[in-house]
């Protein structure tokens, strides 16, 4: 495997931050770190570009990073910050002369069916998305020609999807963390794993809880994502994590060997 680059498209939980109609101090910031969009991240491998989640931003986010390819769509759970920007893939067909491929489990799949039915209809208006859906489960999978690990962790009582690749883990909306999947998270170069706010969450790691993950994984570094404005501005929560700890922020590149 070469050379992976990855692009942080968004870095919040499911409002974004600054959140509708809220005057604190995150929201109220001027720290462009504190600009969150929802969870997303383009992961760029041998010449293939592999979307992971597809949220309600997922058309600013293209525009903004400037993205003009895209082979593959992979796809943690149904929650709405997840996928509700797949409508906007279209683009993607126009521009590629091709369907979506979108990688996800059974349940996500079925959600996807019944959120876009129109892209599945019998009969399909002119121009509705053409989406290609696979299904993934724990284990190895190959996507275009990537080798890619599913990971299964625990949103309270649902099971999501995280993926390694290479050196990369991305785990986000997670609660609880099983021993056999953390086995697979080890020797990590990077790992993002999403980290809610400070107070306990009913289906979230909160801040301790992530810290924990860490501890026990020890990789290399770690990047926290899917922060909500309850955990704190940027400059003030990052003198509080130990070090290879980081706050990752919407536009952030990492590039792993």
């Amino acid at each position: 495997m070469g050379r992976i680059r990855v692009e942080f498209l968004g870095t919040g939980t499911s409002q974004g931050v600054p959140v509708i109609a809220c005057n604190c101090a995150v929201c109220r910031s001027t720290d462009p770190r504190d600009k969150r969009l929802r969870s997303s991240v383009l992961v760029q491998v041998d010449g293939v570009s592999l979307l992971i989640d597809a949220g309600p931003d997922l058309r600013q986010q293209m525009l903004r990073s400037g993205v003009h390819e895209l082979d593959a769509v992979l796809l943690t759970h149904e929650h709405m910050d997840h996928i509700a920007g797949i409508d906007d893939l279209r683009a993607f067909n126009f521009a590629q002369q091709r369907p979506m491929d979108i990688h996800g489990s059974i349940q996500t799949n079925a959600a996807v069916r019944r959120m876009f039915h129109y892209a599945f209809a019998a009969e399909r208006y002119p121009g509705v998305p053409e989406l290609r859906l696979h299904e993934i489960r724990p284990g190895h999978v190959d996507i275009t020609g990537v080798a890619v690990q599913v990971v299964e962790v625990m949103h309270h009582m649902m099971p999501v999807l995280g993926f390694r690749i290479g050196g990369f883990a991305y785990i986000t909306d997670a609660k609880t963390i099983s021993a056999a999947e953390r086995d697979k998270l080890r020797g990590s170069d990077v790992l993002v794993l999403n980290a809610l706010r400070k107070k306990e969450h009913l289906t979230h790691l909160n801040l301790a809880e992530a810290l924990a993950i860490v501890d026990d994984l020890r990789p290399k570094r770690t990047l926290f994502t899917h922060i909500s404005h309850l955990l704190g501005t940027h400059s003030s929560v990052s003198p509080e994590l130990p070090p290879g700890v980081e706050l990752a922020y919407d536009g952030l590149v990492v590039h792993l060997p």
